[in-house]
C-alpha cells in the first residue's frame, strides 16, 4: 500500500557565494521559506518542521502564495530532497510531474521523446510502446511527431508532454502548478485525461492556484506559508481560510457535497 510519512522534516539550502541581498532574494523566490541570519553563510530555510502522513486514496491540494514552499515540499515528498533535519519515508513508485518539459530533447523526434519522457516518469519501454498510438491520437500532432521537437511551437510541446504524462500509471502522483499554453478546446480534452490519470493513481498531491482544478481532483488541502504547514484539513475549509472567503460557492451541488460544508470564517485569510 502506497504511503508518504514525514516526521519533523526541515530542508535548508546554504548559499555559499551570496554577495548581495538581491541574490538571496532570488534564491528565496525559487524555493520559498525565509533567509536565516545567523552565521557567515546565508541559509535558505525552505521547509520547517514538516510532519505529514499520506496514504492510499488521499487527494491533497497544496495552496499558498508563490514562494511559500509548495514546490520544495513536493520535491521532499518525491524523495528528490533529503531532509536536513527530521526524516521521511516513501512507499510506492513516485511519478513527479514538476515541469512538463523535463526529460525532453529538442533534437530528436516527437516519437522518440514520447519514449524518453515515459522512461523518465518510471515507465518501461514496453509499457510506452503500447501507449504510443493513444498518445499520438490525443496530441493531434500528426506528421509533426516524426520531426525534431525544436520545430514545435510551445503549445505543441505542451500537447506532447501532456499526452505522455496522462498515459502513465502512477502509484504516487505529484503535480506542480499549471498545465501550460494550450487552446481551450484541447485543455478540455486534457482535463478528461487528467481526471482519468488521477483516478488511476494511488495517492495525489497537487499544487495549483486554480479553484476549478482543486475542486475536481482534491478533497483535502495543505496550506503552506513561509515553509511551514499552516493548516491541513478539508479542501473547502483550508482554501477558505487561506483566501479569506469561500471560493467554491459557485460550484455544483455535487461538488459542494464532496468537498464539504463551508467553514466558519474567523479573521483574515492569506490573500
Amino acid at each position: 500500500m502506497v504511503s508518504i510519512d514525514v516526521w519533523n522534516a526541515s530542508v535548508d539550502f546554504p548559499i555559499f557565494d551570496a554577495k548581495s541581498r538581491s541574490l538571496k532574494k532570488l534564491a528565496l523566490g525559487k524555493v520559498g521559506g525565509k533567509i536565516g541570519s545567523e552565521g557567515r553563510v546565508p541559509i535558505i530555510e525552505a521547509l520547517h518542521d514538516i510532519t505529514l502522513s499520506l496514504s492510499h486514496g488521499d487527494r491533497v491540494g497544496l495552496v499558498g502564495h508563490n514562494g511559500a514552499g509548495k514546490s520544495t515540499l513536493l520535491r521532499l515528498l518525491a524523495g528528490i530532497y533529503e531532509p536536513t533535519r527530521g526524516s521521511s519515508r516513501i512507499i510506492g513508485k513516485v511519478a513527479p510531474v514538476f515541469d512538463l518539459g523535463v526529460g525532453m530533447d529538442p533534437e530528436i523526434s516527437g516519437y522518440e521523446n514520447i519514449m524518453i519522457r515515459g522512461l523518465f516518469l518510471g515507465m518501461t519501454r514496453k509499457e510506452m510502446e503500447k501507449r504510443v498510438d493513444d498518445i499520438a491520437e490525443f496530441t493531434e500532432l500528426g506528421d509533426y511527431l516524426q520531426m525534431p521537437l525544436r520545430t514545435y511551437s510551445t503549445g505543441m510541446r505542451v500537447r506532447l508532454a501532456l499526452g505522455v504524462v496522462t498515459s502513465i500509471d502512477p502509484e504516487i502522483l505529484l503535480l506542480d502548478e499549471g498545465i501550460g499554453a494550450v487552446d481551450a478546446a484541447f485543455l478540455a480534452k486534457a482535463r478528461d485525461r487528467l481526471k482519468d490519470l488521477v483516478g488511476r493513481s494511488g495517492l495525489l498531491v497537487f499544487a495549483n492556484h486554480s479553484d476549478e482544478f482543486l475542486a475536481e481532483f482534491c478533497d483535502t488541502a495543505i496550506w503552506m506559508d513561509e515553509g511551514r504547514v499552516k493548516m491541513h484539513g478539508g479542501l473547502r475549509e483550508v482554501t477558505t481560510a487561506y483566501k479569506g472567503y469561500d471560493p467554491f460557492l459557485k460550484f455544483s451541488e455535487e461538488t459542494l457535497a464532496r468537498i464539504g460544508q463551508p467553514p466558519v470564517l474567523s479573521g483574515n485569510g492569506g490573500e
